[in-house]
């Protein structure tokens, strides 16, 4: 077995089939203005982009608290490094944040502001979308029973095209939105029927969300070890949990809650699955890898940390730095559970 490289930390002999016989990993774009590269990531294949989201800092104009979001144009071949970021205006998208691969384009999750209530916001991408600079984007829905989401934070769909979103209180705690008025909760939004259902509580801070590629597990993050004004306490959870997905009286609810792992350094943030099952979190020292029974296989050490990344093609990972982007090569077995490429 050659030698990886030092990003690449093996704890158990099967993280060699995940990772493959030369991993790497490359840095692709950095931008020390602001911390461009925090949230979302989402790949669209069609056109070899990645639209990102910020996080929060002061708007060189006004000062008010800002978040940006960018599409990145990735390089057209494994061996390349050139990329370009072009800054975008997405219309109804107040603070956006998570985000995920939806119809044909990209569904935000967007914390709202002060005055602005957040929730699933449709940002359609039209053929030529990497000419644009402005994007319009329509709120799906934006409460639960007229009781304002708090903050929503990461966001999923269901092959039965429902949409799963974990909604915690750090919006209130930063000082970007109201006082909470729903528990921390994760929710199932029916878009057709406009059903909205609390599917999971108990959380400190419910984060990531995923599922499973066969879907009959689902994985949700707890990032209770830091609160919204900074402070964390070892003793909060940093933990990923898994819960089964039962049907009932022709309705999916999760079931079975059970600790999955735990994450060493930091949270556990942004959280996929390859179609082999392994699970991927962004935390503290980058992005952990765990086998589908909860054994830590391997991290890819990004000093700083990742809170969130997303698949490419053919084993590709890009992990969000907040002032960098990553690229890392695994195997090419290592395909993404979303988009399956």
């Amino acid at each position: 077995m050659s030698k990886y490289p030092a990003s690449f930390k093996v704890y158990d002999e099967a993280a060699h089939t995940v990772l493959g016989d030369s991993p790497k990993l490359e840095l692709l774009f950095e931008n020390n203005d602001y911390p461009f590269a925090h949230e979302a990531g989402v790949f669209i294949a069609e056109s070899n982009t990645l639209f990102v989201t910020s996080n929060q800092y002061p708007h060189p104009q006004t000062n008010n608290t800002h978040i940006q979001i960018s599409r990145i144009t990735l390089p057209s071949s494994p061996h390349s490094t050139e990329t370009t970021c072009t800054e975008i205006t997405a219309d109804n998208v107040p603070l956006g944040n998570g985000g995920v691969n939806y119809k044909d384009g990209v569904l935000f999750c967007a914390q709202g502001t002060l005055t602005t209530p957040g929730g699933l916001a449709y940002m359609p991408l039209a053929r030529d979308h990497t000419s644009s600079t402005h994007y319009s984007a329509e709120l799906l829905i934006t409460s639960f029973h007229d009781r304002p989401f708090n903050s929503p934070n990461d966001v999923v769909i269901h092959s039965d095209g429902s949409i799963w979103f974990t909604d915690p209180i750090y919006g209130s705690e930063q000082g970007i939105r109201p006082p909470p008025q729903l528990p921390n909760q994760v929710y199932r939004f029916d878009p057709v029927t406009k059903g909205i259902r609390a599917v999971a509580d108990g959380f400190g801070r419910p984060n990531g969300i995923c599922f499973s590629p066969d879907e009959r597990t689902c994985y949700i993050t707890d990032t209770d070890w830091i609160h919204g004004d900074g402070s964390t306490d070892l003793m909060r959870a940093s933990h990923i949990y898994a819960f089964d997905v039962a049907m009932y009286s022709g309705q999916p609810f999760l079931i079975n809650r059970r600790l999955f792992a735990m994450a060493d350094t930091g949270i556990p943030d942004g959280i996929k699955c390859d179609l082999n099952g392994n699970v991927y979190s962004g935390c503290g020292d980058g992005v952990s890898i765990w086998s589908p029974g909860g054994v830590l296989l391997a991290k890819i050490r990004v000093d700083g940390g990742t809170a969130n990344f997303c698949f490419g093609r053919d084993g590709q990972l890009f992990l969000l730095n907040e002032n960098r982007l990553w690229r890392a090569q695994i195997s090419p077995q290592s395909k993404g559970a979303l988009l399956g490429i």
